[in-house]
């Protein structure tokens, strides 16, 4: 079976796939026009974030069996097309959840604790204790949205925390266990004081965390998203700081993360990167060492797998 892998992956990944039969055509710096004149002869292809796979490559790709998504997310393939056209599909939330609820972690204490406003001013000479002075996590209640892979990822981090776990998801039931209790949205709108999302991004989820929804918390609330940008309304959460609503926020993804910007783009970003009680990454949540090498071992065991069990 011929697997045409269009981005940078573990080596690993051709090494597993190699041993099993697979003959892997390694071509990360392949373009998307020159991958619609040669995909008609491969079966299967392993992509990561370099273009969206959609009707027109997939109507190209009359030989294809699969594809593999080196990473959790696949808002970049047409789901319902590859379904149409028989293509498996695969991809790798087990390799990159330790790493996504350790930068939640992360993310969420550095704020609360000012570390990157304290940082940057004894770098400038600036010795300024009580200007940031920080809050503690313990005692609080954290809500989470979304229990696949990434939210009990997060909620065992919390585990040694003195705080209570509430975790909802809309299409999951009966997961409460040592670290998590199971909580209605509602629940969570009352009772919680951070939230954090990870729920994937889809027609529904699409900027359903906008100023309207920040204004259903009772209490004043921390922010985290390391899921996708475009879950949540950038301008909505700019207002929800401004008033308070939201005490600081964690974003590691972007409703927009092409840059440079485009001139609307911007007046929002310049906003949000000149807030101290933001604190920005490049949407790295899941991209540490160990987790590049762990997508890789995920998606060649899954593909070889499959692939064994039918044929």
């Amino acid at each position: 079976m011929q697997v045409l892998i269009v981005d940078e992956t573990h080596p690993i990944l051709m090494e597993r796939l190699t041993e099993k039969g697979f003959v892997c055509d390694y071509q990360p710096q392949i373009t998307y026009q020159q991958v619609l004149d040669c995909i008609h002869r491969y079966e299967g292809m392993v992509v990561r974030t370099k273009f969206r796979v959609e009707k027109e490559l997939f109507d190209k790709a009359i030989g294809l069996k699969f594809i593999a998504r080196a990473g959790a997310g696949m808002d970049n393939i047409d789901v319902e097309y590859a379904v149409i056209k028989n293509v498996e599909l695969f991809n790798a939330p087990e390799g990159n959840a330790n790493a996504v609820g350790e930068h939640t972690l992360g993310m969420l204490l550095s704020v609360m604790n000012k570390f990157p406003k304290g940082n940057k001013e004894v770098r400038e000479g600036i010795w300024d204790r009580e200007g940031n002075r920080g809050w503690e996590l313990d005692g609080l209640t954290v809500g989470i949205i979304g229990y696949g892979y990434m939210g009990p990822a997060f909620a065992k981090k919390l585990k040694g925390f003195d705080v209570q776990v509430l975790a909802y998801d809309k299409y999951k039931t009966g997961f409460g266990d040592d670290w998590v209790n199971e909580s209605s949205l509602e629940d969570l709108f009352e009772q919680a004081d951070v939230l954090s999302l990870h729920i994937p991004l889809t027609e529904e989820t699409r900027f359903m965390v906008d100023e309207s929804f920040f204004n259903r918390f009772r209490k004043n609330i921390w922010l985290v998203n390391t899921a996708r940008g475009e879950i949540v309304k950038i301008p909505g959460l700019l207002k929800a700081l401004d008033t308070g609503k939201v005490i600081g926020a964690g974003l590691d993804v972007l409703q927009t993360e092409k840059f440079p910007l485009r001139d609307n783009d911007k007046i929002w970003f310049d906003d949000l990167r000149r807030r101290e009680n933001v604190l920005l990454s490049p949407h790295v949540g899941g991209w540490s060492v160990e987790s590049y090498q762990k997508i890789s071992e995920v998606l060649a065991e899954k593909i070889a797998h499959h692939f064994k069990v039918i044929y």
